[in-house]
């Protein structure tokens, strides 16, 4: 008999259904006893079937009434506040990805208006339709929900400005009066009440739906997409919520962690310390998850990237200045007037237009966003490092468990800190890892594209002044003979001019090093070596894990050429102490050698040159003064300095100099305070050396005069 009455449920034809209802009289007529059931049978399948229209009415009108509302918000709201053009205003902050809120809504309104009219197949196509939208919409409302608290935020900081409320407030009587809305906030929560009423309108239709339809599945598996949807973003919000926690700019002071210490704070990182140390040591297995690693690890390795392609790009730009600044048009040189013109104007063209433009898109197409992408990496940093101390105390409350078999509210809530944390990083960082990779892409493709549109410019307006030259028709073979021959003539007066300076100049005096210092560094030789001897030729300050800080003329000797990954450019270095990783290029080789008035090995830089200019090195350790004013040596200025304030002194080649304190005010030995005819004040320490005494007091650098230009 129930399968009798399920056909007429399912129809709506009018004809169909006074034909069943004759059949019905006539089984009453033959069977007066069942008359009472059959009746209410037949009542409360029709009842059902309305109450099941009513709910696909409900479920369409709804989302007809949702999408004209949003397109409100869109259209006229946000559109008219952008033409007042607010600048206090974040509408981006406020309105979210609600431009894909209603893309994916006006798809879904489209599809339901389209089954209006269907009555046998409408229950499958919207079941069809939720379950094909279903990651669609999840993506879409996971952003605007997440983003949500923060518009409200927002809007809460207008309130409390009335102007800017009273510039909202105008806007929604203007564009939406027929509303009623007061205030943003009416429009903006429509979004997260929607998503969330999507299952229980298709609870309802479901509710009014026989087990036995064929559609009753399909609308279940629908009712439960939605049940899903609304589940994870939830749980979008909730881990979103704890990374926010950890990942607020200057998260805590110094004075609220002060406040926090307690003795359950440091019975925690004792705890986690512990079992650090039990993990580095192998008496305890360490957890591993290769998948979680193996993300981190290209993380890092973008991280890595980004902030040496940043430093090389600052580098490039400063290197190409110096190179590109040469101002012959600012100076009188002494070459023929025709070729000096068009030299003059390459320059001048060069300086005022070529290379500041390229500077401009430089630093606006590549330098600025590496630096907002080196700062987008911070908030994954910190969320990685607060990942790996809530895993220590998720081991350790693991154990706990397994051994007690229960723990504390406070802990429960530890394991599910570290668990969203976990999970947030696992769906998020694939994403944010590729689309690092697509933006450190884009900015090297723009790099690329910019140096070769400067090679491109000055090539222009080199070969415009190059076919003006007066040997722009010569072969190309006597063109490089002259070329070759003026190259040759201007080495030969450099050779000439070097080695009459060298003439001149005090031979070099090596500084004793104090005792301390010297142990060390014996102590350095004899476990490594003189060969692995090095000096630091500038301060060093570590910014990576392993990597020390490091004064300039401090002396290491070299364990190893390059780091963990493979980077010749990072070396394993010892201190004597400290064992850690440096630049490469900020080490320079030394060798030991004796000296005649002691028997104790000194360090001598290999370059000559380098050697002069740094061969006045103060000890680290100031411990005995040295006096510089003995009967055979004297300090003396190697170069010329002029003094650019009044805490400065200038200086002479030569001229005797006195000094009164090896350091600065701060302690640093990059400067010296010195005391020159009378006058005192700070010079460079470099620029002094330490020479013999002359017969004659006192020396002058000769004024060598540049050899005629032939003509």
């Amino acid at each position: 008999m129930g399968a009798h009455f399920s056909v007429p449920w399912m129809r709506t034809d009018p004809v169909s259904s006074m034909a069943n209802d004759n059949t019905e009289e006539l089984l009453a007529k033959e069977s007066p006893g069942t008359e009472d059931p059959i009746y209410e049978e037949v009542k409360w399948f029709n009842k059902t079937e309305q109450n099941q229209r009513m709910a696909v009415e409900e479920l369409i009108s709804t989302e007809t009434s949702y999408v004209h509302n949003l397109h409100l918000c869109i259209s006229d709201i946000r559109d008219h506040l952008q033409k007042k053009q607010l600048p206090e205003i974040d509408l981006e902050g406020l309105f979210s990805n609600i431009d894909d809120v209603l893309s994916v809504s006006r798809r879904l309104m489209t599809g339901l208006e389209a089954l209006a009219n269907q009555k046998h197949e409408q229950l499958f196509h919207i079941s069809s339709l939720f379950q094909d939208l279903k990651e669609e919409m999840e993506n879409v409302y996971k952003g605007y929900c997440g983003n949500y608290d923060q518009a409200l935020l927002l809007l809460d900081i207008y309130r409390k400005d009335p102007r800017l409320q009273k510039e909202i407030l105008d806007t929604l009587h203007h564009t939406v009066p027929h509303t009623g809305a007061s205030d943003l906030s009416f429009f903006l929560v429509m979004p997260v009440q929607r998503v969330t009423k999507y299952p229980l309108l298709l609870q309802k239709i479901l509710e009014n739906t026989l087990d036995s339809d064929s559609a009753y599945e399909a609308l279940s598996a629908a009712t439960k997409a939605m049940v899903e949807v609304n589940a994870n973003i939830n749980e979008y919000k909730r881990r979103k919520e704890v990374a926010d926690k950890y990942n607020k700019a200057g998260y805590l002071t110094l004075r609220d962690r002060l406040a926090r210490l307690n003795t359950h704070s440091i019975a925690k990182k004792t705890t986690r310390l512990s079992r650090l140390f039990m993990h580095e040591a192998g008496i305890i297995p360490k957890a591993e998850d290769k998948d979680f690693d193996d993300l981190e690890e290209r993380f890092q390795w973008l991280a890595s990237g980004i902030a040496d392609l940043k430093e090389n790009v600052a580098s490039f730009l400063s290197n190409t200045e110096v190179f590109l600044d040469s101002k012959p048009h600012e100076n009188e040189l002494d070459i023929e007037e025709g070729t000096r013109h068009q030299w003059c104007r390459l320059a001048g063209k060069l300086n005022s237009t070529i290379l500041p433009e390229f500077k401009k898109r430089l630093e606006h197409l590549v330098y600025l966003p590496l630096c907002n992408l080196s700062e987008t990496l911070k908030g994954p940093q910190k969320l990685i490092k607060k990942r790996l101390h809530k895993l220590l105390d998720y081991e350790e409350l693991e154990k706990k468990r397994n051994e007690t078999g229960s723990v504390t509210y406070e802990e429960e809530a530890a394991i599910n800190t570290y668990l969203a944390i976990n999970d947030l990083l696992m769906s998020e960082l694939p994403v944010f890892n590729l689309v690092t990779l697509k933006w450190l892409r884009q900015i090297l493709q723009s790099f690329v594209v910019l140096q070769r549109d400067l090679a491109k410019q000055v090539l222009q307006e080199a070969e415009k002044e190059v076919a003006q030259l007066p040997h722009r028709h010569l072969p190309e073979a006597d063109f490089w003979k002259i070329v070759k021959d003026n190259l040759c003539q201007a080495e030969n007066q450099l050779y000439s001019f070097s080695k009459n300076f060298e003439s001149v100049m005090p031979s070099p005096v090596v500084q004793p090093l104090d005792p301390a210092e010297e142990r060390r560094v014996l102590l350095l030789v004899n476990k490594h070596g003189p060969d692995k001897l090095y000096q630091v030729t500038s301060n060093i300050s570590g910014s990576k894990d392993m990597d020390l800080t490091l004064q300039r003329g401090q002396i290491v000797a070299l364990l190893h050429g390059m780091d963990t990954k493979g980077n010749s450019n990072r070396w394993l270095v010892d201190t004597g102490g400290p064992r850690g990783y440096i630049p490469s290029g900020k080490l320079q080789p030394y060798h030991l050698v004796q000296t005649p008035k002691s028997k104790m090995e000194m360090l001598i830089p290999n370059d000559g040159a380098e050697r002069r200019r740094h061969s006045y090195n103060l000890p680290e350790t100031p411990n005995p003064p040295i006096n510089f004013n003995t009967s055979a040596f004297q300090v003396v200025a190697g170069y010329s300095f002029t003094a650019r304030n009044n805490h400065e002194v200038s200086l002479r080649p030569g001229q005797p100099v006195t000094v009164l304190e090896p350091h600065d005010k701060k302690g640093s030995k990059e400067w010296s305070l010195v005391e020159v005819n009378g006058q005192r004040g700070y010079v460079p320490s470099s620029y002094l050396v330490v020479g013999p005494i002359p017969k004659p007091p006192g020396w002058s650098s000769p004024a060598w005069s540049l050899p005629a230009q032939q003509t």
